[in-house]
């Protein structure tokens, strides 16, 4: 079974915010397979769906951001998920520029909360992971604010495509075809 965690912060206050990215590509995923996300297990919300023959379990972390890590640790005891092989997690980057890309086989937390969390947990940084740029932080915001702050009208176009693409570069990764999800999404990104 593959994992595909997208992270964010639970209730409708967070909703369409920078930090939920991760939430909005399993939304995209999901939706576009007809994979219901309304179980509960555990500290996350959870769906399971077959794509392209291959079992898939879709999480979105119901812990707050800072805490991600407790609930996909749990899950990936639970279901025996190897991170190295068998997890993505899809996270928001404001050292990306809105919309663009950026897919890494393992990597550090790069200053990312949840990601911080994650490898703290599973001890480990050797798991995949896709970046969404969602701008970098204005100077006069305070960073909690901006990464809960909700995108202009012309951000949210930039990001709807953004969604898009992370979600058919998942859908590649959950099947094998890492290399192929990386040379087509982070050579877009350099490009734009």
């Amino acid at each position: 079974m593959f994992m595909i965690a997208g992270l964010g912060n639970p209730t409708l206050r967070f909703e369409g915010t920078r930090h939920n990215a991760g939430f909005e590509v399993i939304d995209k995923i999901t939706k576009k397979y007809d994979i219901p996300m309304k179980s509960r297990q555990g500290k996350a919300i959870i769906g399971k769906g077959i794509i392209e023959g291959n079992k898939v379990l879709f999480v979105k972390p119901q812990t707050y951001m800072n805490l991600s890590g407790e609930s996909i640790r749990t899950l990936t005891d639970y279901y025996g998920i190897d991170p190295v092989s068998e997890l993505l997690v899809i996270v928001d980057d404001i050292n990306l520029p809105l919309g663009n890309l950026r897919i890494r086989k393992s990597g550090s937390a790069g200053g990312h909360n949840g990601l911080k969390n994650i490898i703290f947990e599973l001890d480990t940084e050797e798991f995949s992971r896709i970046r969404i740029g969602v701008g970098g932080k204005p100077e006069e915001y305070d960073m909690v604010d901006y990464v809960l702050s909700h995108f202009s009208k012309e951000e949210k176009k930039a990001m709807q495509e953004a969604y898009e693409n992370a979600a058919d570069a998942a859908v590649m990764i959950c099947t094998g075809k890492m290399e192929a999800a990386m040379n087509r999404y982070n050579t877009k990104q350099q490009n734009t």
